[in-house]
């Protein structure tokens, strides 16, 4: 166990200094922005969930691993495929031949940290699976309810490019996401930097140190409830996804679920920051990986390439910053 503090609730300059120890550890493992891990941590602390929407190749996997394993977290991955069946995710009741009774076994959800890979090759049915999961932290097989484990943390991840033979998530499933973004590619320095790192060890896979253990992310998640929002914040937070609403590349903007969520990271993306209050500048920074995939374009968007981080990004432009004092 990491020489970190043994509590990361005790103060939000604690729960920071042990983010900064997480990300840094994370990154001795994966070659990628930091801003991207940072994103992850964050819906992490606010016990939200993560789409990934990566080409194949760029260590998708490898972060959520490396994400567990920092984190002091039980980790498991389900590989999404088309004939792939809900009790294959939630697991199912199994015959016990010395009992004479049925068990139920767990399945792969039953984990602090699950990879869904792939997850827009399974059928909807499938997917829906992890709906309950993802809201409400159980899920029921055969008319009973089970709790999943505290922390809980869904990293799903689908491919961009092959659409055949793929369901795309509908937008219910999508808002489930607190935040959506992407690893892409390193640049040069990064990929050589990869060769060099997988020369110096004999294994292909890396792996990195506890930071905390499972109770430390409990007192960690806590954290982001102590952090104030200063009215005037609020107030651009809320006119930044409702100005979503009012953009004519759009059909369907935030919902208020969405502003909530919102509101949710931006606290969280603070406690990162070493902040005890949230600054405009934590709300623009997080705006784009928790609005982009929640906003359905209009038809004439879509053929005119348009996307929802570009919308996100206009709006930023046209609402107007608050001025807040540092102390609030």
């Amino acid at each position: 166990m990491a020489d970190a503090d043994p509590d990361p609730g005790r103060s939000v300059a604690a729960a920071s200094d042990t983010c900064t120890e997480v990300i840094d550890r994370i990154g001795d493992a994966v070659i990628t922005d930091r801003e991207f891990l940072e994103t992850v941590l964050t819906a992490a602390l606010a016990r939200g969930h993560v789409l990934l929407e990566d080409v194949p190749g760029t260590g998708k996997t490898l972060t959520a691993l490396t994400f567990a394993q920092a984190l002091g977290l039980e980790f498991s991955r389900i590989q999404f495929t088309p004939d792939l069946l809900p009790n294959d995710i939630t697991g199912s009741h199994v015959f016990n031949e010395a009992t004479g009774e049925f068990e139920f076994t767990e399945g792969p959800v039953f984990a602090n940290v699950v990879l869904a890979d792939e997850i827009n090759r399974a059928p909807p049915k499938t997917q829906a699976a992890l709906l309950e999961a993802m809201d409400e932290g159980q899920v029921t097989v055969d008319g009973t309810t089970r709790d999943l484990p505290d922390p809980f943390l869904v990293i799903a991840t689908q491919n961009p490019v092959e659409q055949e033979g793929t369901f795309e998530l509908p937008e219910a499933q999508r808002d489930r996401f607190m935040v959506k973004s992407s690893i892409g590619y390193p640049e040069r320095e990064g990929e050589l930097e990869l060769i060099e790192r997988r020369s110096q060890r004999d294994t292909k896979m890396p792996s990195v140190e506890p930071v905390l253990e499972t109770a430390g992310v409990r007192r960690l998640q806590n954290v982001p409830e102590r952090i104030t929002m200063a009215r005037e914040v609020r107030e651009y937070l809320v006119d930044l996804a409702r100005a979503t609403r009012a953009d004519d590349r759009v059909d369907i903007g935030i919902s208020p679920r969405g502003i909530q969520r919102y509101y949710e990271a931006a606290r969280a993306r603070a406690a990162i920051e070493g902040r005890e209050y949230v600054a405009p500048d934590d709300v623009k920074r997080i705006a784009v990986p928790v609005m982009q995939h929640r906003l359905v374009l209009t038809t004439d968007a879509q053929i005119e390439g348009v996307d929802g981080a570009t919308v996100v990004r206009d709006v930023l432009e046209r609402v107007e910053v608050p001025a807040v004092e540092p102390s609030r």
